[in-house]
């Protein structure tokens, strides 16, 4: 039975289908007018792994990641650019996409977009005025009373008169009272605008996803999950809006993951610590290296980015590949590591004692190889295929993945100019120039190119 710690009670508890065999999940995506960060890329891949494992388990899984493309920082970002809204929003999905490809994520069933559910965001706010959990502001705004709801504040364990007692002296005179968040904004002139029963205008950032996740899977589902920074005030007034407009349950299981750390310090802007995907993944061998890096680490706590834990990252995976080289393809059967891979998967996600698993499984691997037992080498081997495929790993053949470098430099040299100078090394060794070969291993070591000699004279290489 999957256990998953549950945001909402504070514990874990064992996740229960609302329909038996099948499980929806809604995630918050991007805000969409900037490059995906490093702190979007934990979150994309933490529930890329959640989705991979749940349909692993045999649940038929739907998937929603919204994607929020009006917002005030995009409309922004658009005047600081000159160029229309549309545009840039559409330019970083692109952008968002390009990145989820590398990084080897799989596609949500669903990835709504907030303009195309202006019907949906209009109803819910029509059904919470009705109910009187809403009011017209007198500027033109449509505002959520926070005080009409009673559990206001149980996901992240605030409570509303120390809410108010830290709320800003500069209230927006707007509000009846200073916790109140908006759900329709009056049009402003030259922003992007809707129509509406109240006017020309557009969705709060909060009101989109109670809609969207509404409309795809239904007032009550499984699970929904994003960073610890949506925990407060966003997914609180989710909860707040969506039970207020249907009167269901909404969410039986809330999953936040955490924050990322750069050098030990959080990443931000003005820190100068902050990283975008397209700046990391040139750096890298190959991107499961950042997928192996994430998964290092418990979903829930916070990770500390850095060279030295990138290149950790890089060798561990390494060890992985160097069990599976050689090796025929096999169909896997189950084994103990099976299990054991399955109970840390089952608590609540737990990647890094998964990764431990893996790990020693691939130690059996090469135990088998060394004392010249291939058959199990081989049979181990497809079983460790098989699981890291699970967390999203292994998408390169073993062969392949140690001829891969980071980015190429004008003094990279390339595939083909290493086998030839493998090969006259071949031809200095069976002449018994042990200077000339040494020379070459030397030659192809400076420009990161490590060489293995094996057992009858073939000779392996990889890119350090």
């Amino acid at each position: 039975m999957i256990r998953i710690h549950n945001s909402l009670t504070r514990e874990k508890q064992e996740l229960r289908p609302i329909e038996t065999g099948a499980l929806r999940m809604y995630v918050c995506g991007l805000t969409v007018y900037d490059y995906v960060h490093i702190g979007h890329a934990r979150m994309l891949l933490v529930f890329d792994v959640v989705a991979r494992y749940l349909r692993h388990r045999g649940y038929h899984l739907t998937y929603v990641r919204n994607i929020t493309d009006i917002d005030d920082k995009i409309i922004r970002r658009a005047a600081e650019n000159g160029e229309p809204v549309e545009t840039l929003a559409q330019r970083f999905i692109d952008a968002m996409n390009e990145d989820g490809e590398r990084l080897g994520l799989l596609r949500p069933d669903h990835e709504p977009r907030a303009t195309h559910y202006l019907p949906q965001i209009i109803a819910m706010i029509e059904q919470l005025l009705a109910k009187g959990y809403a009011y017209l502001a007198v500027n033109g705004d449509v505002m959520y009373a926070v005080a009409r709801f009673a559990g206001y504040g149980q996901l992240s364990g605030k409570r509303l008169a120390d809410l108010r007692a830290g709320a800003r002296v500069e209230v927006d005179e707007a509000k009846r009272d200073p916790l109140d968040f908006v759900l329709w904004k009056h049009a402003k002139t030259g922003e992007p605008s809707w129509p509406s029963p109240w006017g020309p205008g557009r969705p709060g950032w909060h009101i989109e996803c109670s809609a969207m996740s509404s409309t795809l899977l239904g007032t009550h589902f499984d699970l929904h999950g994003g960073g610890l920074d949506l925990k407060f005030p966003h997914h609180e007034n989710e909860i707040a809006q969506s039970r207020a407009a249907s009167g269901d349950q909404f969410v039986n299981v809330w999953m936040h993951n955490g924050f990322v750390n750069v050098d030990e310090e959080k990443m931000s802007k003005s820190l100068g610590n902050f990283f975008t995907v397209r700046e990391v993944l040139p750096r890298l061998r190959h991107p499961e290296v950042l997928r192996y890096f994430v998964l290092s680490s418990h979903y829930r706590g916070p990770i500390n980015y850095s060279v030295d834990q990138l290149e950790q990252a890089d060798a561990a995976l390494g060890r992985l590949y160097t069990a599976l080289r050689d090796l025929p393809l096999l169909a896997p059967s189950p084994s103990e590591y099976g299990e054991r891979f399955q109970e840390a998967m089952d608590d609540d996600f737990n990647t890094p004692e998964a990764l431990a698993v893996l790990q020693s499984l691939a130690h059996e691997v090469n135990t088998a190889k060394a004392a010249g037992v291939h058959q199990r080498a081989a049979a181990l081997g497809a079983e460790l295929g098989a699981l890291g495929q699970v967390l999203g790993l292994f998408a390169v053949p073993a062969a392949q993945w140690f001829r891969l470098g980071a980015v190429a430099t004008d003094a990279a040299i390339d595939d083909g100019e290493i086998e030839a100078r493998i090969a006259a090394r071949a031809a200095a060794r069976r002449a018994k120039d042990w200077a000339e070969s040494d020379r070459i291993r030397e030659e192809l070591a400076a420009a990161g190119v490590v060489l293995e000699d094996k057992p009858g004279g073939k000779t392996t290489w990889r890119r350090a």
